[in-house]
């Protein structure tokens, strides 16, 4: 039966995979895959042909347990294990859906239109590095997603020379996960790191910062040497729609929103509460302040849904949350169920330690797999894999290769596959002109951090 759940998850993988050529959304076989496996691992252990162990490392069997109340007990206990998993899984997901309600309303109010102020130049090259900043520093506090969906839309009212706007758009990848990875509220892989109590905010920005501001400024300072950099940006005309004015709530609305996530590991420390208590905590102030803020002059009732909390519900991408979910559970079978006396991602690790016994090796080899594939089973599946204390250097380094690796295919992050819908950037185009500076920047940020490890 562990074969079956292992077919199960790879037959779903690939159907993640490949979903453009399936044309299947991702989170389809994400969610029949988590089922399945729980499914079978839920037959196999009443058949007696399976056990589980829980977080504690006790195993609950019914082989050989004809009757009595120890049956009621080990049922109990596997129970105990779901429920404890679908608990990690939820404080990550209701997270997710707090900062993601704050972001659409900051955006619901225009508050992004604000960052085109602050990029004052023409210069091919300034604007370079200077986007490249604002996406290293904003997606820490963001996402590196939203940060890169944000700036894309800002340098297609900046460069509306396509093939010249494509190098910005995908350097910005590069500089969005790198900064991703240094915040615990910056990519998903870290975030899941942080509730999961792999890292602390402190000690992770501490010794995941160089490391990343090397891992965005290599690449950055070779590119600027290409003759794509060089010179001035053409003026040009803007049509109505890219002089659109910002709201009077704007500036207001963008402030609050970052200062209230960037609030929430803040909380977490003062008060040792999860964080998504703190994110709920900060999602209600925004909320409660848009509610009562001016977004017009006139402002009325007949306009107020436009900018509603309820409207910023309805635009976040709950198809993202239910394939983190599917995803997560999948894992958590994998964690769950026992081969020999451990769990099959704890006897992984054990066969992969003996395989390759220098583990910088293989965590500098996880972020090359996660171009390939996605960061967040991959982290999952370490986090289930390896029993390291809070702050280990094993979960720093993992923060770092799985949220930076990616970079270096266009597919191997969320940001990378929202830059390549939004401007077609075409797979081959990233490999051969932004992939060796994504890999030359990706390796350079390991060295540091092992040299200061």
């Amino acid at each position: 039966m562990i074969a079956t759940i292992i077919l199960i998850f790879i037959i779903g993988y690939l159907a993640i995979v490949f979903e453009h050529p399936l044309k299947l959304d991702k989170t389809v076989p994400a969610l029949m895959m988590g089922a399945l496996m729980w499914g079978v691992l839920a037959i196999g252990f009443h058949s007696g042909v399976l056990n589980v162990v829980d977080g504690h490392d006790h195993v609950f069997s019914l082989t050989g347990i004809l009757d009595g109340p120890s049956i009621e007990a080990q049922e109990e206990g596997f129970s105990g294990v779901l429920l404890h998993h679908l608990g990690k899984i939820a404080e990550i997901l209701i997270f997710l859906i707090g900062a993601m309600t704050i972001v659409e309303l900051i955006d619901l109010h225009r508050g992004f239109d604000i960052i085109k102020e602050w990029i004052g130049t023409r210069n091919k090259k300034k604007l370079l590095w200077i986007t490249g900043v604002i996406g290293f520093i904003l997606s820490a506090i963001i996402d590196n997603l939203t940060t890169t969906i944000v700036l894309i839309s800002i340098l297609r009212k900046l460069i509306h020379d396509r093939n010249e706007r494509l190098w910005y758009v995908a350097l910005i990848i590069t500089a969005a996960n790198a900064g991703g990875a240094w915040s615990p509220i910056g990519d998903v892989t870290t975030t899941m790191l942080w509730i999961g109590k792999k890292v602390s905010s402190v000690q992770l920005i501490e010794y995941i910062v160089l490391p990343a501001i090397v891992c965005f400024a290599v690449p950055f300072f070779l590119a600027s040497f290409n003759k794509v950099f060089k010179g001035e940006l053409k003026e040009h005309k803007l049509d109505i729609d890219e002089r659109a004015v910002t709201l009077l709530s704007s500036r207001k609305m963008l402030y609050l929103g970052l200062a209230m996530i960037i609030f929430v590991p803040i909380f977490k420390t003062i008060t040792h509460l999860p964080p998504y208590i703190g994110m709920m905590l900060s999602l209600g102030i925004v909320w409660m302040f848009s509610e009562y803020v001016h977004p017009e002059e006139n402002f009325n009732e007949d306009i107020k849904h436009k900018y509603s909390p309820h409207k910023a519900l309805s635009r976040i991408e709950i198809s993202s949350i239910l394939f983190f979910l599917g995803i997560l559970m999948a894992i958590a079978a994998f964690e769950s169920v026992v081969v020999g006396n451990v769990s099959l991602l704890r006897s992984g690790a054990d066969a992969l330690t003996a395989a390759i016994p220098n583990t910088n090796i293989v965590i500098i080899l996880l972020g090359f797999l996660s171009a390939v594939i996605d960061n967040v089973p991959l982290v999952a599946a370490a986090m289930g894999m390896f029993n390291n204390p809070l702050d280990d250097h094993l979960w720093h380094f993992i923060a770092y290769t799985a949220g930076t690796g990616g970079s270096m295919l266009i597919i191997g992050s969320a940001a990378g596959v929202a830059a390549m819908g939004m401007e077609k950037i075409d797979f081959i185009w990233y490999l051969k002109k932004i992939t060796w500076l994504t890999a030359a920047g990706y390796l350079a940020g390991c060295a540091v951090f092992l040299l200061l490890a």
